[in-house]
């Protein structure tokens, strides 16, 4: 009489169900029926206690290989680390050395219960966060990533829920082969220390050094800034003469204008960490830090203001000065450099900016005067104005400040005519010295001169 009312229970949701034959459902059976679930009540709760306990939190832990060669050979480099999670959890992944040494690959990282999902799977080969063995120091450079050193860890998988509740699974792993030898990082350099990226000729470029020790599969350098609270990169290449090869053992060389001379603008004024980063074939990464500041950094834009130059004469006598006078504008935050001669400085026209001693300035700007008969590009040249409006800085350079106008005046006296053509056009350019005359700069508001000769 009892098998008809032993409960059904599924396990997995533990629900559970008592089926009374029909023929023992009429009035007068309700006593008997009373007894009979009163004595299944212990069984039921029994049943259930054993069926609905809670799923173990960690499960189906396993390491498909018991021993990898970690050299990047090809050969049992690698392993895969499976597991399951019942419920949320954070993961720990590490490895204890025969001394009880601990090596952390995973640490507490969060994760949601697989259910009916497959397992998590990482790939494991042999690397773990930097530590430093007995005895060792490093100078210069610090080691985020290295492999195990070879032989016998017991691996440990652990589980750990917000409750402090923690599971845990352990196995044996050995490594052997495993190389070893660090990509060191060495003498990592930056200089100069305070870098102007502003195209003026004077400390424009940064430049980092770096010796690498064994050959390497990545080498980054950049700079690591913030932007509204988020941290920012501004990465920076390997210089093409850098003295070896990439990928090779030795002195590696950055070069870096911040993309000024791209026409884009430099990270903000501040001082920057710079880090150098390299990895090996096998996943060790070391790193290196310095500083730079970068300091008066930008774009100039620089313009003769409405392209319009005031012409004293369409004709001159034999001896007589052409005048011109035009505005520069500096429509930049960036302020940009200049040299003489000043302003109202009247040339010969046998003359040049050289002979009067001032020779071509590597990133300064100059206003000049060319005409067609003229034997160099741009001879007469002038400062982009005077000391009432340009500043000098602590080592004696002139710049127009930002969003700043200044008023350009100068002469040439014609002492003769040289080439066979007379008239000829002559124009006015904004010259930014070894760098670039632009477009916009460039045979600006022309004047067909005419020279009289007696």
């Amino acid at each position: 009489m009892l098998a008809p009312f032993l409960p059904f229970v599924n396990w997995h949701s533990c629900v559970f169900r008592v089926i009374i034959p029909s023929a023992m459902r009429g009035k007068h059976h309700f006593p008997t029926i009373r007894l009979l679930l009163l004595a299944l009540g212990a069984l039921v709760l029994a049943l259930l206690l054993a069926g609905c306990g809670e799923q173990p939190l960690l499960s189906d832990v396993s390491f498909s290989k018991e021993r990898i060669t970690p050299n990047a050979d090809g050969q049992d480099d690698v392993l895969v680390i499976r597991y399951r999670l019942a419920r949320s959890a954070d993961l720990s992944i590490y490895f204890l050395d025969q001394s009880g040494n601990r090596y952390v690959f995973r640490d507490r990282q969060p994760r949601a219960p697989t259910g009916e999902r497959e397992p998590y799977s990482v790939y494991f080969s042999g690397i773990v966060e930097g530590y430093v063995l007995p005895g060792e120091t490093f100078d210069g450079f610090t080691v985020t990533h290295r492999v195990l050193q070879d032989g016998v860890y017991t691996w440990v998988v652990e589980a750990t829920e917000k409750t402090g509740h923690t599971e845990r699974v352990t196995g044996t792993l050995t490594i052997a082969e495993a190389d070893t030898a660090l990509p060191e990082l060495r003498n990592f350099t930056v200089s100069p220390p305070l870098f102007t990226p502003n195209r003026d000729g004077i400390s424009d470029r940064a430049r980092m050094n770096v010796f690498v020790t064994k050959p390497y599969t990545s080498l980054w350098v950049y700079l690591l800034g913030k932007d509204q609270d988020k941290e920012v990169r501004y990465h920076i290449g390997e210089d093409e003469r850098s003295p070896s090869r990439p990928g090779e053992r030795g002195l590696h060389t950055f070069d870096y204008d911040a993309g000024v001379d791209q026409g884009a603008d430099p990270p903000p004024d501040g001082t920057y960490t710079v880090w150098a980063e390299v990895e090996d074939a096998i996943g060790q990464r070391v790193i290196a830090a310095s500083t730079l500041t970068i300091q008066n950094g930008g774009v100039p834009r620089a313009y003769i203001l409405n392209a319009e130059v005031e012409w004293s004469a369409q004709s001159v006598p034999l001896g007589g000065t052409l005048w011109f006078t035009l505005t520069v504008e500096n429509d930049s935050p960036t302020p940009i450099r200049t040299s003489g001669p000043p302003p109202g400085t009247v040339y010969d026209s046998d003359q040049n900016y050289a002979t009067l001693g001032e020779t071509i300035q590597s990133g300064a700007f100059r206003v000049g005067i060319h005409c067609e008969n003229a034997l160099i590009n741009y001879p007469w040249r002038w400062a982009v104005g005077d000391e009432n409006v340009l500043v000098r800085d602590e080592e004696g350079y002139l710049y127009l400040p930002p969003f700043t106008r200044a008023v350009v005046t100068g002469g040439i006296r014609f002492v003769g005519v040289e080439g066979k053509r007379n008239p000829q056009y002559c124009w006015a350019g904004l010259i930014h010295e070894d760098v670039e005359i632009s477009s916009v700069n460039d045979r600006v508001d022309p004047v067909f001169l005419f020279i009289q000769v007696p």
